[in-house]
């Protein structure tokens, strides 16, 4: 437990210490919650809460909750739909906030396999957004690939795992069709036998902007199958 709360602690002095080098355009602090929960043997609900804030905690950037649930069609390949609510704030020029609200139906495609130990997904998702003050309607579609590389050896119970992931999003009819392209990297720690913290640094590039995110995270999973023990 030692090494684990070292790592973490290491991490996340090397995330603070980007709140000094950073202006508040390019800094902010992104705090989560994800839970899955198998509810037959094809199919998973998959729910989540995060919070985003321009300094470490109170500058509110942005809050959404999420959900969606998917189906096993083939071997790791899951369609799902779900929805997203978020309230957006960000700085006008005059330095004052302005809050917007954005109301986000998704559908998506999942689609995992392996390298050696490491795991890799897929995901191919359409967001269709409606955003508020002023309204405004954008289809928006992203590709997300994502690898969990353990740490362990093979046979040995895993206990860190490191992650790295790059999404690019792209506008549909838009004068602009580059959205942004979101890269982490960061590490995971077993905390139980179902779930885990991580800790990472995101990197995010639109255009014209650069804004660098120290991650916090936490996420557990569940079985809810009835028949599970059958």
């Amino acid at each position: 437990m030692k090494i684990k709360f070292k790592l973490i602690i290491i991490l996340m002095l090397a995330i603070t210490s980007q709140v000094h080098a950073q202006s508040r355009d390019n800094y902010n602090m992104w705090f989560q919650y994800l839970m899955s929960a198998r509810l037959t043997d094809k199919s998973t609900l998959t729910a989540l809460s995060q919070y985003r804030s321009f300094d470490l905690a109170y500058d509110t950037r942005l809050f959404l909750v999420s959900a969606y649930v998917d189906y096993e069609i083939a071997n790791e390949v899951k369609p799902a739909a779900g929805f997203m609510f978020l309230v957006l704030d960000s700085y006008k020029s005059d330095n004052s906030k302005k809050e917007r609200y954005e109301k986000r139906p998704f559908q998506q495609v999942t689609m995992g396999g392996n390298i050696g130990r490491t795991s890799v997904s897929h995901r191919f998702r359409v967001e269709e957004r409606f955003i508020s003050n002023p309204n405004d309607f954008i289809v928006r579609l992203r590709y997300l690939i994502s690898l969990r590389i353990p740490f362990n050896r093979a046979g040995e119970k895993e206990k860190l795992y490191g992650i790295l992931k790059n999404e690019i999003r792209m506008n549909v009819v838009k004068d602009e069709p580059f959205d942004s392209n979101r890269l982490t990297a960061g590490i995971g720690v077993k905390v139980g036998k179902n779930s885990a913290i991580e800790v990472a640094f995101i990197n995010q590039l639109e255009t014209g902007s650069t804004s660098n995110y120290g991650y916090i995270g936490y996420r557990n999973s569940f079985d809810w199958r009835k028949n599970k023990n059958k």
